[in-house]
């Protein structure tokens, strides 16, 4: 383990299989779901942000450890890679601000469906995989793109623990909200 990514390698991986565990426990056993948390707390926040945190954390590390390893050409990395970066923040930070952070963590709030819900149920989600893909393809790094397909699984898999919750607490009005808008981007029906 002398290799500069292999730490951070091991605990992204690490964090995306108990993501999409916690999903997949939370999708097939909704009545003991760790996603959404039923209760919100310190304990629930920190099973979700930190294994998050450290997949994102991962991935930078090694993609600034492995910069380039697949020779893109610049116009590649930087006309593609850097906007989805760009735009995936643009869209994470302020449709999570939208909702409030403490409804990002799980906690009830208000049904949002303005803004950049009006085009996706789930825009940060969206804007999350834009970022792992946009940051595997900016450094170029084999091991950055291992962790941004494992990131792009777990955040693909988090509205179907979502969703049923979600129609639990609005009711019909998410029902009818679900129907006009699509679960990830698309034109509302």
């Amino acid at each position: 383990m002398n290799d500069p990514i292999s730490i951070p390698l091991a605990v992204a991986l690490f964090c995306e299989v108990a993501l999409v565990a916690m999903l997949a426990w939370s999708i097939f056993l909704p009545t003991r779901r760790f996603w959404p948390p039923q209760k919100v707390n310190w304990l629930s926040q920190t099973m979700v942000w930190l294994p998050t945190l450290a997949v994102f954390g991962g991935a930078i590390i090694i993609g600034f450890a492995e910069w380039d390893v697949l020779n893109w050409p610049l116009w590649l990395r930087w006309g593609l890679g850097l906007p989805l970066i760009l735009a995936g923040n643009a869209v994470v930070w302020t449709a999570a601000f939208g909702i409030g952070l403490s409804a990002t963590s799980g906690a009830e709030a208000e049904l949002k469906t303005d803004g950049f819900y009006r085009w996706s149920r789930n825009p940060q989600y969206v804007a999350d995989i834009g970022i792992l893909i946009g940051w595997a393809i900016l450094s170029a790094s084999p091991a950055a793109w291992v962790v941004g397909v494992g990131g792009v699984i777990a955040f693909a898999l988090a509205p179907f623990a979502e969703e049923p919750w979600l129609e639990e607490v609005y009711g019909a009005p998410y029902r009818a909200y679900r129907k006009h808008v699509p679960r990830f981007f698309g034109v509302p029906r």
